[in-house]
């Protein structure tokens, strides 16, 4: 089969690397452009995944800077502000997927989506880790007749920066956003200050300290579980892995509370876990977000819509993919 190269705009950059890895271990043959300011800088980065073209994107264009090229994807690997890629996608009816805008800046995607949903699939891949969090949440939740609450726990390691863009968009998201949207109650409410300190128990039994993030897995989660509870909290320190000598690796820790299919009391605990860091499970989820969106599976591809991650990722296929990559899925005792 063939398809039009998926263009990876800020493909350089570490998630960008993962994404290619992962599209390259599945599908050797899928041509790829790697797009960014700095041609140079978008060579080495060909090179390296190889079977890749560097291209120099002009966001101030119509085309990108890429005059009549066909392209199968749009894949934005950092805050697209202007939204060009978005504009870029839907004028040839391509997938689009971003995954680096905060809960407070999708309102422009969904506007654009309103005026044009027949256009292409736009998928906001902003949940943590690119689907990684809700993916197996809603699996785990299958095991409940009734939810009340779920609590998300990332730990990520201090020497897991993701590279520069990922660092400065995270700060972004942090300086604008301070306070942590949170459904309490089956209200969302904004928690800041002492309100949206917290603990919580890395894989190792550690206690680590937390702030409340606003990650767009919370109205996600409410909406698909309807629990009256959801929040997500951030940690950042040492890692499971290298507290025991080992490199680092990034944990989310999912909890969810509330009854079994038989009406009983239920709690649970599971981690997901990549011993290689935040890059290369997020580079995962969007080479399987894409396989998905342009039909690489077998499947059908994907119709216009706007999807969250979770709509599109099967988790018993993201599970055996983690775990392919040394990742691992597991239950954990109840505290």
């Amino acid at each position: 089969m063939t398809h039009n190269p998926i263009l990876l705009m800020g493909g350089s950059g570490a998630i960008g690397h993962h994404t290619a890895r992962a599209l390259r271990a599945a599908y050797p043959d899928v041509p790829l452009l790697i797009g960014g300011r700095d041609l140079e800088k978008a060579q080495r980065a060909a090179e390296q995944v190889g079977g890749a073209q560097a291209v120099v994107i002009d966001s101030s264009t119509d085309d990108l800077g890429l005059g009549d090229r066909a392209v199968g994807a749009v894949v934005v690997f950092y805050m697209d502000h202007a939204l060009a890629g978005l504009r870029y996608a839907q004028q040839r009816g391509v997938p689009h997927l971003s995954i680096s805008s905060g809960i407070f800046e999708i309102a422009p995607e969904i506007a654009l989506y309103m005026h044009t949903p027949g256009a292409s699939p736009i998928v906001l891949g902003y949940e943590w880790m690119a689907g990684a969090t809700t993916v197996a949440a809603l699996s785990i939740a299958r095991e409940f007749g009734r939810i009340d609450a779920i609590r998300i726990d990332a730990l990520v390691d201090e020497q897991d920066t993701g590279g520069p863009t990922v660092a400065s968009d995270f700060e972004h998201l942090s300086k604008m956003l301070p306070a942590a949207l949170t459904r309490r109650d089956r209200s969302y409410v904004w928690r800041e200050g002492d309100d949206s300190k917290t603990l919580f128990h890395a894989l190792d039994g550690t206690a680590i300290e937390a702030s409340g993030f606003s990650s767009i897995d919370v109205v996600g989660l409410a909406a698909a579980t309807g629990a009256p509870n959801v929040q997500f909290n951030i940690g950042i320190g040492v890692s499971s892995s290298r507290r025991q000598g080992h490199p680092m690796s990034t944990e989310i820790i999912i909890e969810l509370a509330g009854e079994s299919l038989d009406g009983k009391p239920l709690r649970t605990r599971h981690a997901v876990v990549h011993p290689a860091g935040t890059a290369p499970l997020t580079g995962l989820s969007v080479a399987m977000l894409l396989e998905r969106l342009l039909g690489l599976d077998g499947q059908p591809a994907t119709p216009p819509g706007l999807y969250f991650p979770y709509q599109l990722l099967d988790a018993q296929a993201y599970r055996e993919r983690l775990e392919g990559e040394g990742g691992e899925w597991r239950r954990l005792p109840v505290e």
